[in-house]
């Protein structure tokens, strides 16, 4: 296997299936490749990459093994006690809510959110309209389903024990966990790719966790003006508790909680402005 067959496959996936693999740190793109090439049987770089070109089942196969999907339900239970008081806070304003759960793979943070604001009775949870996005289709899709099933290395049931009253949302039957219609109320989904496509409007809240320690540093940047150009002037914004806002970017966010990441927009942001 060589470094030039390594690149090879990076350009045919940016290139031809439009995921732009040179945003990514080559550590975790070639974690992921190996693990396909290992799957297929495929005798290195090169043989893979030749499988790659002929088979489209396969080219769906790398996209969603390059998308990023590890996460949970409540996450880093302390970062989401810091969520509930922003979220009560938000709530006490006059109007609607809206949150945009970024890179949400398969869901599962999105649908904690609305589960923390229906249980939260300082919150009303009938004001908040909160989107998921995510890159990947097929975890939209599981997304949109609400179903997940329990495995040996997830601790579902364990991590909806942060809610007091955890039946209310999830439902578990066959072997899996059904995500209840009064969790889904006012939760939707769509495809949105933070480096390629355009920045969304009016959100009050943007939870991006986890997904920087994965991307190229000189590519953080940009993806953070793509949050914070999505927020309100007001807004705040959740990051992965190992990742850090760039110090070309220090103007643009005010820190709220330093060691839960959570940031408010500054109010004469230069970025914002400027546009």
């Amino acid at each position: 296997m060589t470094d030039g067959g390594f690149e090879s496959i990076c350009s045919f996936v940016e290139d031809e299936l439009e995921f732009a693999t040179s945003h990514y740190n080559d550590s975790y793109l070639d974690r992921r490749i190996s693990s396909r090439i290992r799957r297929t049987d495929s005798d290195g770089y090169d043989d893979y990459h030749e499988l790659l070109a002929a088979d489209p089942d396969e080219q769906e196969a790398i996209l969603d093994s390059l998308s990023i999907n590890v996460t949970g339900f409540f996450r880093n239970p302390d970062v989401w006690e810091g969520i509930r008081e922003v979220l009560i806070s938000l709530s006490q304003s006059p109007g609607s809510v809206h949150v945009w759960s970024a890179a949400c793979a398969d869901g599962r943070e999105t649908y904690s959110i609305s589960m923390l604001a229906q249980e939260e009775p300082r919150i009303d949870a009938s004001d908040f309209y909160i989107l998921g996005t995510d890159i990947s289709p097929p975890a939209l899709e599981t997304a949109r389903a609400g179903v997940y099933e329990q495995s040996r290395t997830t601790d579902i049931e364990g991590q909806l024990d942060f809610l007091d009253s955890p039946e209310e949302y999830v439902t578990q039957r066959d072997g899996a966990f059904h995500v209840t219609e009064t969790a889904r109320e006012n939760v939707t989904f769509q495809r949105h790719d933070l480096i390629n496509d355009e920045p969304k409007s009016g959100f009050d809240l943007v939870i991006c966790r986890n997904l920087f320690i994965y991307i190229d540093p000189a590519y953080k940047a940009p993806i953070l003006e793509t949050l914070g150009r999505s927020l309100q002037s007001d807004g705040y914004l959740v990051i992965g508790k190992a990742e850090t806002i760039p110090p070309e970017l220090k103007s643009l966010f005010t820190v709220h909680d330093g060691r839960l990441r959570i940031y408010t927009l500054t109010a004469d942001d230069p970025v914002r402005n400027a546009t």
